[in-house]
């Protein structure tokens, strides 16, 4: 390894990430996509690293595979499909849930099940997985940077990874001996200050290189389920799934407090709209659905009506998929919980939807983007804007 590779006391997880990116452009060792900052990078030999992993006992004994979308791993989304295993894909960013899972065409050929290991095919044969789809992932493969032959990682600095994994084990998707493995070019094994990891850094147990596998025999403990305290309501708006496993933990008396939540109400001199608009929101979410049960039609049903007025154009989401036996008290409740209170509510319990008037596109956008990935009563909903505008039956 270049001596100036090798990264001295004192760094930081940034100046590692520049130092291995820096070197993998110059020495030529860098593939599509370029160039490889602020990316898991792609290297020469990621194919031939990638095919080791079929030496592996853990993969053989694996029927359901969690692999990250990046470019470097396509090999081993080739390799789980080639073996008939069950091929699971976050999907990008954690925008529209948490899994797709590869379903190649019957009969595929090897060369559809090439296309179906890439980004394109993920996009193409994949179909999503909720939180109620009963994951039982035996083997997970992430991306690194960087990686010590210690079994300590370092990702692109987003986070995503971390979180992925938190949140499987939230789902009981992983279990404590869950193997975790990562493709690497030899480049990017460096030493790494145990000073630099967070109890929320995710650790590998094995890392394959195109000349070497390392088993690591790491002894830090992985990331127990999801720091709610370490996430900020700004990540929470871009991970509709992580809201609804926030609150799935907080109906189970779980603390679910967040980062800015935190701070907001150990100063009181600080900015608290956050933490008060939720406590605000609990309190809501309690009387209204206490007087739901009394009068359902009563004084919500008059200030949605009010709210109405000058409203300008209507546009309408569709939400489908709801659990027989489910009331439109629940739905409310969790409208509410994701801050996608409507204008108004068209309840149609018996044909299991419901159909959410918003003031602007704008709105019902937002609402679609918040409600992703909601699961209600064990189902998770199919939110959508709605084809037609529907002004009747109001609730």
């Amino acid at each position: 390894l270049p001596p100036y590779l090798c990264p001295p006391p004192g760094v930081s997880k940034r100046d590692v990430r520049e130092k291995v990116w820096d070197y993998l452009e110059k020495s030529g060792l860098a593939e599509f996509p370029r160039p490889v900052h602020h990316r898991i990078p792609n290297f020469k030999g990621s194919h031939q690293a990638c095919c080791s992993i079929k030496e592996l006992d853990e993969f053989s004994r694996a029927r359901e595979v969690k692999v990250d979308p990046d470019k470097p791993l396509e090999g081993v989304r080739l390799a789980a499909l080639q073996a008939r295993k069950t091929l699971l894909v976050p999907t990008p960013r954690l925008r529209t849930g948490l899994f797709n899972k590869i379903v190649p065409p019957s009969g595929a050929t090897k060369e559809i099940l090439r296309i179906c290991a890439t980004s394109q095919g993920i996009k193409e044969y994949s179909v999503p997985v909720g939180l109620d789809g009963k994951a039982r992932v035996d083997l997970v493969v992430v991306g690194s940077v960087a990686v010590s032959e210690k079994g300590w990682r370092i990702g692109k600095g987003e986070g995503y990874a971390d979180m992925e994994y938190a949140m499987m084990v939230s789902m009981g998707a992983v279990q404590e001996d869950t193997p975790v493995i990562t493709i690497v070019h030899d480049c990017q094994v460096v030493d790494i200050a145990e000073e630099l990891l967070d109890d929320h850094d995710l650790t590998v147990d094995y890392i394959l290189t195109p000349t070497r596998t390392i088993k690591t025999n790491c002894r830090r403990p992985k990331p127990q389920g999801i720091m709610w305290h370490k996430i900020s309501s700004e990540m929470l708006g871009k991970i509709p799934i992580l809201k609804s496993l926030r609150y799935r933990e907080k109906r189970a008396g779980k603390d679910v407090t967040l980062r800015d939540e935190q701070s907001a109400s150990s100063n009181a001199t600080a900015p608290a709209a956050l933490s008060e608009e939720a406590t605000a929101e609990d309190r809501r979410a309690r009387t209204v659905q206490g007087s739901a049960r009394r009068e359902p039609r009563s004084v919500e049903s008059r200030a949605l009506s009010s709210r109405l007025e000058g409203s300008g154009t209507i546009t309408t989401v569709y939400v489908g998929n709801i659990p027989p036996g489910v009331r439109v008290s629940e739905l409310k409740c969790v409208l509410r919980e994701f801050q996608a209170t409507p204008l108004r509510l068209n309840w149609q319990g018996a044909q299991r939807r419901a159909f959410l008037d918003y003031k602007d596109q704008a709105a019902a956008e937002s609402a679609v983007s918040s409600l992703k990935g909601c699961s209600l009563g064990g189902n998770t909903l199919r939110v959508e804007l709605a084809k037609n505008q529907r002004n009747e039956g109001q609730v």
